[in-house]
């Protein structure tokens, strides 16, 4: 420790040596510094406030109807890039700042100054922009925040209905192409319609449903063709019955034994043939299908043949019993006869519905061979045509959207209020005299200090012998005293009292020019 204060005291001892030559720089600076600070020209600093109202009601009623743009990002982005070139260039005419006579040069420097110049806060959370401008002319740093206000008011507008603009045009370039796509879709598969239009139904049934359908109706037809050679073959057993039985019969005995007809057999075995295919169908379809109402039509008409065929036959037999038995027996003969030849006409009938629905069901059993590709091929025209037709409309709905988001856009989603219109204080704002003046001093001391410690380092004096041997290495033998004489001393505290009175001179000065800076900006 006492080697340490040894240092410092040699080192205080060595600056000591040099304070005339740090005072004096100390004055310099402090003077220089000073009238700096007094010449510096006054800057009057302009501010407006603006408030971004967000919440709008328009907002929550358009849900779902319109892109709700993110307003604080776009307020954001415009706050950082508002001291634009570009912006700076149109606020310089918007301010009348415009050098017409100037060189580039002096333009260009006009554009970096106010870039440099112009500053854009955000006070907290709540959408709050503060816009400041420095000048030493007060009235042109109101006119450059006016005009940046309006900038900063037209840039969010016009910036939302540049992106609305824009999304629309590529919208509806987006649906002429889909348009055209769509179109082509349609003639595709008009034409695949048309070239296969025999494959189509109108009930909107595949080939294969179709195929069965036939040949549920190839079954039904043969099914009656069967009932009608079963009523025709009885017909015929019944007409060989009354011709063996036509010679051997009395007429006594005919009038007395002719019954009365209750039954058709050809209409009975149809009707019961008819009876077992609807228990077939209900077993497998509805009341209301096709198939069981035709079937029970059919039912109902051979019921009502049946009735009217057996009153003809009861009226015949009642008028053939007062004749004798020889035309009893004519009668039957001509009746079984003609429904002998029903029967044929039926059979021959049924067959040839047979015949066609055979091969009609032939055709369509050939026709489903090639029916996967065609099927395929419908398939992939409906898909290219669905998709086509789903992404259209989807664009129409985007682009309705978008006009709406427009709209809205120009209805006013985000609401700007000026909080604070443009002012400049009566006062300047810069420079701070009362606290540049106490740093030029101390800036002056902190010199002078600086230059003398580098002289006493550059012309370095041993004042310790303990010093001197250090940096020696050798052997001390003694140290010899200096002895002052009075004069000396009082020389030597003669100089001391000057130098504190210079120092303290600074001290006055740089003082007397605080207190007066402060009385200015009082006043």
């Amino acid at each position: 420790m006492e080697e340490l204060l040894e240092q410092l005291s040699g080192i205080a001892r060595g600056m000591w040596r040099f304070r005339w030559h740090g005072l004096i720089v100390a004055w310099a600076v402090a003077v220089i510094g000073g009238v700096v600070v007094w010449r510096m020209p006054d800057r009057y600093e302009a501010t407006a406030r603006i408030y971004v109202d967000t919440q709008s009601i328009l907002r929550p009623l358009m849900s779902g109807l319109a892109v709700q743009p993110n307003v604080d990002q776009q307020l954001q982005m415009l706050s950082r890039t508002l001291i634009s070139r570009p912006n700076v260039e149109k606020l310089i005419h918007m301010a009348n700042l415009d050098l017409k006579n100037a060189t580039s040069a002096e333009q260009e420097a006009l554009i970096e100054s106010l870039t440099r110049k112009l500053s854009i806060k955000s006070v907290g959370r709540d959408n709050f922009y503060t816009l400041s401008y420095l000048d030493s002319n007060p009235e042109k740093a109101r006119r450059v925040i006016q005009s940046l206000v309006s900038i900063f008011v037209e840039s969010s507008l016009g910036a939302s209905r540049q992106d609305t603009n824009s999304a629309k045009q590529f919208l509806d370039e987006q649906i002429k192409t889909y348009r055209a796509k769509l179109e082509e879709a349609e003639s595709r598969l008009k034409e695949f319609r048309l070239r296969n239009i025999e494959l189509q139904s109108g009930d909107g049934t595949d080939i294969t449903s179709r195929l069965g359908n036939m040949g549920a109706q190839l079954e039904e037809a043969k099914l009656q063709l069967r009932e009608a050679e079963t009523a025709r073959d009885a017909a015929r057993a019944q007409l060989a019955g009354a011709k063996s039985l036509g010679g051997t019969t009395s007429a006594a005995g005919v009038a007395s034994d002719v019954p009365m007809p209750v039954s058709t057999p050809e209409i009975d075995a149809r009707l019961d043939a008819q009876r077992r295919h609807l228990d077939g169908l209900l077993q497998r379809f509805t009341d209301q299908h096709p198939e069981v109402l035709a079937t029970r039509r059919l039912l109902k008409e051979l019921e009502e043949q049946k009735q009217r065929e057996v009153e003809e036959l009861r009226r015949t037999a009642s008028s053939g019993a007062v004749l004798s038995g020889a035309g009893n027996t004519n009668l039957a003969y001509q009746e079984i006869t003609r429904l002998l030849a029903t029967s044929e006409v039926q059979v021959a009938s049924l067959r040839a519905r047979v015949e066609e629905y055979s091969t009609r069901y032939a055709a369509a059993r050939e026709a489903l061979k090639s029916a996967p590709a065609l099927e395929a091929e419908a398939a992939q025209l409906n898909r290219d045509y669905d998709i086509h037709k789903k992404n259209y409309e989807m664009l129409v709905s985007r682009r309705e959207s978008a006009t709406i988001s427009g709209q809205l856009e120009d209805a006013g989603v985000a609401e700007f209020r000026l909080v604070d219109p443009p002012r400049v204080p009566s006062k300047p704002s810069a420079p701070n005299r009362l606290l540049l003046l106490p740093v030029v001093l101390v800036a002056a001391l902190g010199l002078g200090v600086a230059v003398t410690f580098a002289l006493s380092h550059l012309r370095p004096v041993f004042y310790q012998g303990g010093e001197l041997r250090r940096k020696l290495e050798l052997p001390l033998l003694g140290v010899v005293t200096l002895v002052m004489t009075d004069t000396q001393i009082r020389q030597e505290r003669v100089d001391r009292m000057r130098f504190l009175g210079a120092l303290g001179s600074l001290l006055v000065l740089l003082m007397a020019a605080m207190a007066l800076t402060a009385l200015k900006s009082m006043k």
